[in-house]
């Protein structure tokens, strides 16, 4: 059998379309590939079926690495709503004063989860230029709290 150029275009089409179906941005790139082997079969007709299908996966291959180097998932602008444990227990100042059932802003002297200012809620009415420290990570605000400075 002789696979033609508009073959490739085919098969390519319908993999794109099971992209549709099939979550996980993995066969797209192969059906993004069998389009790309499909306009060199067109520029180049006298490509053997194994040369057109060991460039097909490895420029697949190359195509889905390329993604998922690109698009890691630990790789994020901001990590809100993916807070960790080390979170907890962060020191930082009051910027906009923070009342029970409204929020305020503390400044972080080191980013936390990627922003150093952080629309927060508290329990209690805290003023501009108090400290305060993180007690949870609610959704995309932070709860902060006093922080007790024991002096003895």
């Amino acid at each position: 059998m002789d696979i033609q150029w508009w073959h490739w275009l085919v098969a390519g089409l319908a993999l794109l379309v099971l992209e549709l179906a099939v979550p996980g941005m993995v066969v797209l790139w192969f059906g993004v590939a069998a389009i790309g082997i499909g306009l060199l079969l067109w520029a180049v007709p006298t490509l053997s079926l194994t040369l057109q299908l060991a460039l097909w996966a490895a420029l697949s291959c190359v195509l889905v690495f390329a993604w998922f180097r690109v698009f890691r998932a630990d790789q994020h602008r901001t990590h809100a709503g993916m807070s960790t444990g080390d979170v907890l227990g962060e020191v930082g100042l009051v910027v906009h004063e923070i009342t029970p059932f409204g929020r305020g802003q503390v400044r972080f002297q080191k980013p936390l989860l990627g922003a150093d200012v952080w629309d927060c809620i508290a329990d209690d009415t805290l003023p501009v230029g108090e400290r305060v420290k993180v007690l949870s990570v609610e959704g995309s605000l932070l709860k902060v709290g006093r922080t007790h400075i024991n002096k003895n």
